[in-house]
């Protein structure tokens, strides 16, 4: 199946060109001081000019204010945003007009009433990552290598392309593209050695277990 995959969280050139040669479609820089992928912009501007043409660069931030994405744009040429936090359906909207890039929405899922939030955020929003909603008092709003319940989005189909995060691996992201029909799949912490160290052989069988994956299953 051609399953589109990003990979997030990526702080070497080593790590850009792993996934860039792999097959990865987009490459996830995070901007948010909590986290341990944070970089600065200083280094995410030096990334983002080796990543090669053809990759989409994306910038993970929370609950950014309008000065912190100015300077982020002014100095780090990407490709999209990604808005992680808890922003409003009109926060979303706001960003998407003020900087003119498209905007992926993190939408957090846990039960069938959060569900209701991707039709409302698909309004709004170019794209749609459907993760797994973090623990109460969690530090991260993502990351955390946690699943959900992906019967919770099997075979649904909603206003935006979308992109199915939380808890995956290379063991388990063939079956859950299979499952739901995600036709792109987000990791971080699942191709890691370490909280916020990227290991390259898992990076590549990462991509090459979501782009061999089984076409979804139609029941």
């Amino acid at each position: 199946m051609d399953t589109r995959v990003k990979i997030c969280g990526l702080k070497t050139p080593e790590h850009i060109a792993v996934a860039a040669e792999a097959g990865a479609a987009y490459v996830g820089f995070v901007f948010f001081a909590k986290s341990p992928r944070n970089i600065a912009p200083e280094l995410a501007r030096d990334l983002a000019i080796e990543t090669p043409v053809g990759v989409a660069k994306v910038a993970l931030t929370v609950n950014a204010e309008d000065a912190f994405l100015d300077d982020l744009l002014a100095q780090v040429p990407l490709d999209m945003l990604q808005l992680h936090g808890s922003e409003s359906p009109e926060r979303v909207a706001e960003v998407r007009a003020r900087y003119g890039l498209p905007v992926m929405k993190a939408i957090g899922i846990a039960t069938q009433a959060d569900v209701a939030q991707i039709d409302l955020y698909g309004r709004v929003a170019d794209q749609l990552l459907v993760d797994a909603k973090a623990p109460n008092g969690a530090a991260l709003p993502g990351g955390n290598g946690l699943a959900f319940d992906w019967q919770l989005v099997n075979r649904k189909f909603w206003p935006k392309p979308w992109m199915l995060a939380g808890g995956l691996t290379p063991t388990n992201v063939a079956l859950a593209a299979q499952m739901t029909g995600a036709r792109q799949v987000d990791v971080s912490s699942g191709v890691e050695s370490a909280p916020g160290v990227k290991d390259p052989d898992l990076i590549r069988a990462f991509v090459k277990a979501a782009q061999e994956a089984p076409a979804p299953k139609l029941s």
